[in-house]
C-alpha cells in the first residue's frame, strides 16, 4: 500500500524540475527520501545518485534504475524585442508547446513566461502545417533584449509551468512523470527491503541516473562505476489504449493492466524469465513487449558496460508521453514496486545469470 508519507514524496518529485543537465534540485529530494533506508549514497561529478544496501561483500549486487532527468528548453536568443528563442533538451514536441505557461531557471531564481502563439484570425494560411523548432519563442513580459538580459541569460533551461493533477484516486497526470514516477518506485523498493532486510541474501543498488533523455550517460557512467551482477530498469513506455494509435504496429499496453516488461536483444533471457516467474508466484500479471534493438532506455546503456550487465526493462504504462499531461496508473506503480522487491528477496548470494549454463 501507499500512504500518504509516499505521496508526499511523489509530490516533491513531480513539482521540483530537473531538466537534462540541471537535475541537481530533484536529485536531492530523493536522496533525502532514500538515505534513512541505506548503507551509503554513492554520486558522481554529474549528479547521478545510487542509494545502497550492503548485505555480504562476497554476495552478489542488483541494480534497480530509473533516470531523474526530464525534457525540457534551453535559451538560444535573444532578439531586440526581448523575445526569446529557445533550443529543445531531449525528444520534446512543438506542436505542443504553443500557448504554454514556462519557467525560466536562472541563477536568480524562476523567471515566468508565455510561450507565444499568432490568434487563429490573423494567422498565415500554412502558419500551423509548418510550425517548427524555429518558430517557436518566448514572451517574458519585457520591452528590449536589455531587460531580458537583466533577468535571463543564454543557456538557462525551461520547463513547462503544468504541475500535476489527481484525475481519480488511480490515475495522476502532470509534467516529467517520465521519468520521476521511476525515481519514486526504486526509492520505495529501497525502502521496502530495507525493512526486510533479514530476508535479503544479495546486495541492493537503487540509482538515479541523470541524462537520459539525450543519450542514457548518466547511466552509462554509474554503471561501469558500480558494475552490478543484474540490473532491471524502470521507466515509462506508452500506453497505446486511446483513440489514433495503432496497436498491430505499437503493441498493445493498458493503462492500469500492469507492468510491462520487454522481450528483445537487449533484455537478457535469463533474467526475463526470472522476472515472470516472480510476478506469476506474486499474482502479478504482466504486460509484454518486443523491442528487437534498442529499448529507447537506460537498459541500453547498461547492458554491454564493461563485461556485460545482464538486465531487463520493466516499465509503467503511461499516456501522452513527452507532453505536459503524462498519464499513469498507481495500480501499475504498486504493482512494479512489489515485483522489484520480491525479484531481490528471490536472488541467492551466488546466482549466475549466464545464459550457456
Amino acid at each position: 500500500m501507499l500512504e500518504k508519507k509516499d505521496f508526499d514524496f511523489l509530490e516533491r518529485l513531480l513539482i521540483t524540475p530537473s531538466p537534462t543537465g540541471y537535475e541537481s534540485a530533484g536529485q536531492k529530494i530523493w536522496m533525502d527520501e532514500v538515505r534513512g533506508y541505506s548503507d551509503e549514497i554513492i554520486t558522481d561529478d554529474y549528479g547521478s545518485a545510487a542509494a545502497v544496501i550492503n548485505v555480504d561483500k562476497d554476495a552478489i549486487s542488483v541494480l534497480f534504475e530509473a533516470h531523474c532527468d526530464e525534457i525540457a528548453m534551453v535559451v538560444q536568443h535573444i532578439d531586440d524585442q526581448g523575445f526569446v528563442w529557445v533550443q529543445r533538451i531531449g525528444g520534446s514536441d512543438p506542436t505542443i508547446a504553443r500557448a504554454r505557461r514556462v519557467m525560466i531557471h536562472t541563477s536568480n531564481g524562476v523567471v515566468a513566461g508565455i510561450i507565444g502563439h499568432t490568434a487563429i484570425h490573423i494567422q498565415d494560411k500554412d502558419q500551423n502545417k509548418q510550425f517548427t523548432w524555429k518558430d517557436l519563442f518566448i514572451d517574458i513580459g519585457v520591452d528590449n533584449r536589455d531587460e531580458a538580459l537583466d533577468l535571463i541569460q543564454i543557456g538557462d533551461p525551461i520547463t513547462y509551468a503544468y504541475d500535476f493533477d489527481y484525475i481519480n484516486e488511480e490515475l495522476i497526470s502532470g509534467r516529467a512523470m517520465d521519468n520521476r514516477i521511476g525515481g519514486f518506485i526504486i526509492a520505495k523498493v529501497i525502502e521496502r527491503l530495507a525493512e526486510r532486510r533479514l530476508e535479503l541474501k544479495v546486495n541492493v543498488i537503487a540509482l538515479n541516473s541523470v541524462q537520459e533523455e539525450i543519450g542514457g550517460f548518466g547511466a552509462r557512467m554509474m554503471s561501469y562505476r558500480l558494475m552490478p551482477n543484474v540490473a532491471v530498469v524502470t521507466d515509462v513506455t506508452h500506453a497505446t489504449d486511446t483513440p489514433g494509435i495503432n496497436q498491430r504496429e505499437h503493441g498493445k499496453v493498458l493503462l492500469g493492466g500492469g507492468p510491462a516488461i520487454t522481450h528483445g536483444s537487449a533484455s537478457h533471457r535469463v533474467v526475463v524469465d526470472k522476472l515472470i516467474d516472480v510476478a506469476s508466484k506474486q499474482d502479478i500479471t504482466l504486460q509484454h513487449e518486443a523491442s528487437s534493438v534498442r529499448t529507447g532506455t537506460d537498459t541500453d546503456s547498461i547492458y554491454h558496460t564493461q563485461k556485460g550487465i545482464p538486465s531487463a526493462l520493466i516499465s509503467v504504462p503511461l499516456r501522452y508521453m513527452h507532453t505536459p499531461v503524462e498519464t499513469i496508473s498507481l495500480t501499475d506503480v504498486r504493482k512494479i514496486i512489489s515485483l522489484m522487491v520480491e525479484f531481490a528477496l528471490s536472488l541467492k548470494p551466488k546466482d549466475s545469470f549466464n545464459v550457456l549454463k
